[in-house]
């Protein structure tokens, strides 16, 4: 069977079994439907991952696993009875996210807009300038590494409450969180960037006289840059997961960590679900909008012609 035909069959077969899980079908019918389906599920997504593709036709298998892993949730926890306490289905998360879209925008504009993306830039920022300054200083180089791997091992749920202490309740501490879990991994791997340029070009440009800032510029940086967006690929979903996590310790009335506390509280586990379900959306999209900035920086890499 061709690859499209195959994508309708399953299409239709998991709407049919949640249709009847819907309607009463029994325990049996629903386990026998949903591994015959998760078979034919299984080859049409190794068809996807093996034909050749680029770009959007690249995203085929990712796409179908995905719809395979949401139909499946729904028809077994729809079928089964499985209680909301323990796991909603996915439409039911849909609805709640539909009727609670103004108070998810509220917690995504105070989490992500507002401490995430200040946290971020100001981490991103600091642990590159103090790279460059180690550079050049070698005594800092050998004591600001371990430091820094130190600090990168400190958890989150010990340094939450300090810049709770010590900024307030609002956004300024969660993105103070931020930027301590974001500096050390830029400074780590900017000076490890740094030092990744070959001792053949760091010869060529001594042999034409280029000064430190023009070999710095010209030949360091961009041997660094896939140390650099490295670092800031990890610190994507850092950001976000350190800002969430630092409401649990006090926050305002708005927030996704103080949502996800609250509702949990109620046992109101579909806006659980929901925010988790903003969160996963939004860390996503931004560690995509970094690889593809990325792509268009390092287009000259073999990672990325390759």
């Amino acid at each position: 069977m061709r690859t499209a035909p195959l994508a309708a069959l399953v299409g239709a077969g998991f709407a049919a079994a949640i249709a009847g899980a819907h309607g009463g079908l029994p325990a049996a019918g629903i386990w026998t439907a949903a591994g015959i389906l998760a078979l034919l599920a299984a080859v049409l997504v190794q068809r996807l991952g093996d034909a050749p593709g680029e770009g959007w036709r690249a995203l085929g298998a990712p796409l179908a696993f995905g719809a395979t892993l949401l139909a499946s949730w729904e028809l077994l926890v729809v079928g089964l009875g499985v209680p909301m306490v323990l796991l909603p289905a996915p439409s039911a998360i849909a609805v709640r996210m539909a009727a609670s879209a103004h108070l998810l925008w509220q917690d995504f504009a105070q989490t992500f807009l507002k401490a995430v993306l200040a946290g971020y830039v100001i981490g991103g920022a600091a642990g590159f300038a103090m790279a460059l300054l180690a550079d050049r200083v070698p005594f800092l180089r050998r004591g600001l590494l371990p430091l820094g791997n130190l600090v990168a091992s400190l958890p989150v749920v010990g340094i939450a409450p300090i810049m709770v202490m010590w900024f307030g309740f609002d956004w300024q501490s969660k993105a103070a969180v931020v930027v301590a879990m974001t500096f050390f991994p830029m400074l780590v791997n900017t000076v490890a960037g740094l030092a990744a340029a070959g001792a053949l070009e760091r010869d060529l440009m001594r042999s034409y006289a280029a000064s430190h800032r023009q070999t710095l510029w010209l030949l360091r940086l961009p041997a660094a840059l896939p140390f650099i967006f490295t670092a800031l690929k990890v610190n994507a979903p850092l950001a976000l997961i350190g800002a969430i996590v630092a409401e649990f310790f006090g926050s305002p009335t708005t927030g996704m960590g103080f949502r996800i506390t609250t509702e949990a509280a109620r046992l109101a586990l579909d806006m659980v679900w929901a925010e988790i379900v903003v969160a996963a959306v939004a860390g996503s999209a931004f560690y995509g909008l970094v690889a593809l900035a990325e792509r268009a920086a390092t287009f000259w890499h073999p990672s990325v012609r390759n």
